[in-house]
C-alpha cells in the first residue's frame, strides 16, 4: 500500500511539474513575440544579436508533454513551437533571404520538442491537420514568408485559442490573402487554398463558401475563383 502511495504521489507531482513548464513556456512565448513581432513583421537581426530567449524557451519546450485529448492546452503548445520552430530555421541561416533558399527547411530540419526529434512539416500535417479538421491552422502557422498569413505578436494560449484562430483567419480573408474584382467578377486567394483545398471544402462546402464564413464583405457564389504566387520572401521587418 505505501509503494501505491508514493507512485501516485510520483505521478502527481510529474503532472504539476508539466503543468508548470507549459504554463512558463506560454509565458516566455508571449513575451518573445510581444518583443520581437510587429504588424506581422519578424526582428530577425535583433535576435540573431540575442538568440538566448528563443533558445531558452525551444529548451524548455524539449520535454513538455501534451496530449491531443486535451485540445486547447496540445493545439497552442504546438502552433507556438511551430512559429518559434520557423524563426529558429531563419536565425540558423542568418541573413537569408527566403526559406527556400534552404533545402529541406520544411521537411528534413528537425527539432526536439514535446519529447519529440520532429520537422516543420511533421507539426503541421501530423500532429495538427491529421488530428483535427480545422482549416484555420493555415492563419495561424507562419512560415517565414510574406505569402503567409501575418504572425502575431503574441503566444497562442489555450484559454483564448479559438478567438485567435477566428480572429486571424477573418484578417487573412479580409485583408491581403484575397484580392477581389468586383467588375470582372472575379477572386484571387493565396496558393495555400490551392495547396490544400481539401482543407477548405470539408463537408460538402466549396473555398467561397469557407471564405464567406469569415468574410464580412461576401464573395457571390458566381465568381470565378484562382490563384496568386505565393510571395516566398522572408517576413523580416
Amino acid at each position: 500500500m505505501k509503494n501505491i502511495s508514493i507512485i501516485v504521489l510520483m505521478f502527481f507531482a510529474s503532472v504539476s511539474l508539466s503543468a508548470q513548464d507549459l504554463s512558463a513556456f506560454f509565458k516566455k512565448a508571449d513575451s518573445f513575440f510581444k518583443t520581437n513581432v510587429t504588424n506581422g513583421k519578424v526582428a530577425y537581426s535583433k535576435i540573431n544579436a540575442n538568440q538566448e530567449p528563443l533558445n531558452e524557451i525551444l529548451k524548455l519546450a524539449e520535454t513538455i508533454s501534451v496530449s491531443k485529448n486535451d485540445a486547447n492546452n496540445y493545439q497552442a503548445f504546438w502552433i507556438n513551437a511551430y512559429n518559434l520552430s520557423v524563426i529558429k530555421g531563419i536565425i540558423d541561416n542568418y541573413p537569408t533571404k527566403s526559406p527556400l533558399d534552404h533545402t529541406g527547411f520544411f521537411d528534413k530540419t528537425t527539432y526536439n520538442l514535446g519529447g519529440k526529434k520532429i520537422t516543420l512539416n511533421d507539426i503541421e500535417h501530423k500532429l495538427l491537420r491529421a488530428q483535427f479538421n480545422d482549416a484555420r491552422f493555415h492563419f495561424v502557422l507562419v512560415c517565414g514568408a510574406l505569402g503567409c498569413p501575418p504572425l502575431i505578436n503574441k503566444a497562442y494560449l489555450p484559454s483564448t485559442l479559438d478567438t485567435q484562430m477566428d480572429t486571424q483567419t477573418k484578417k487573412a480573408l479580409n485583408g491581403s490573402f484575397l484580392k477581389v474584382n468586383i467588375k470582372k467578377k472575379r477572386v484571387q486567394a493565396s496558393q495555400i487554398m490551392e495547396w490544400y483545398k481539401g482543407d477548405f471544402t470539408m463537408n460538402g462546402k466549396t473555398e467561397i463558401d469557407f471564405i464567406n464564413t469569415y468574410r464580412t464583405e461576401k464573395i457571390p457564389d458566381n465568381f470565378k475563383l484562382s490563384y496568386f504566387p505565393y510571395n516566398w520572401s522572408v517576413n523580416k521587418q
